[in-house]
């Protein structure tokens, strides 16, 4: 049965995606057959591996709404072991949506469809990586729900902890009400420049907070990371041998050790 982990901050530009599409690629060269599912309306973890609009018919809105099958809308990228279920902007109505449908009918759990959807394909791989939009509204609560556990990215900048009271809170609800085996997988500390004193101050700052919840790998700030979607490659197929890989690789490890497979 494939483990499940969320990306999820809502605050942006944390590095959410870029971590969520290069921790997926590392996973795949790591042996681990794993799929990136597109949970943002911006849908740049899907263009980040090369897709466009044209390239698919069905998307994560036309799975958790009943649209189609969740095999339809999953796609083998030309990466190791990786495939997507992309997303579009149609992902944006799916809380209106929601909300309608439960006013409807009092039966519907506009929470559990992204779980009840998941559960169909959970043994076909080893990792299903979710890549959460900076919001704690319907599609990440979908998210929290269907999830093992959450990867929380924080940056390595000034007010780094903002709003991550807010985010613990909606985990501790999610894990009261509706998923109580839901758990800090761990704090991926991002985006740290090395010249800079305040990125260190941060990275004490949250090691304090998380303590031994926080990995021991630091994602760079790198121009190769603002380079590689644009060619629609994750960062260990743009530059191999790039610090940015390594970092990668070794979170892919750390990911891969606490959970003893």
């Amino acid at each position: 049965m494939a483990k499940i982990i969320s990306l999820v901050n809502q605050k942006g530009g944390v590095g959410k995606t870029t971590s969520s599409i290069n921790l997926s690629a590392a996973l795949g060269k790591e042996g681990k057959k794993t799929l990136l599912i597109d949970l943002d309306p911006q849908g740049n973890a899907s263009t980040g591996l090369g897709l466009s609009n044209s390239d698919f018919a069905n998307d994560i809105y036309d799975v958790i709404t009943g649209e189609c099958e969740i095999k339809k809308a999953i796609i083998k990228t030309k990466f190791t072991n990786l495939s997507i279920i992309p997303s579009t902007i149609n992902l944006a109505g799916v809380d209106v949506e929601f909300v309608k449908k439960m006013l409807e009918d009092s039966s519907f759990k506009q929470n559990h469809q992204l779980k009840e959807k998941l559960e169909e394909i959970k043994d076909k791989y080893d990792y299903i990586i979710i890549d959460c939009q900076p919001s704690l509204g319907i599609s990440t609560m979908n998210a929290l729900v269907a999830s093992d556990s959450v990867i929380i990215p924080v940056q390595c900048e000034y007010f780094a902890l903002e709003g991550i009271t807010q985010l613990l809170n909606s985990i501790i609800l999610v894990q009261s009400n509706m998923n109580q085996d839901l758990r800090i997988e761990g704090v991926l500390l991002t985006m740290l420049d090395g010249r800079t004193n305040i990125g260190l101050e941060v990275i004490e700052e949250v090691r304090k907070y998380f303590k031994n919840k926080v990995f021991n790998t630091i994602i760079p700030r790198l121009v190769r990371f603002v380079e590689a979607p644009s060619h629609g490659k994750p960062i260990n197929d743009y530059d191999p041998t790039s610090k940015a890989t390594l970092a990668y690789a070794n979170l892919a490890k750390e990911v891969i050790e606490r959970n003893g497979n």
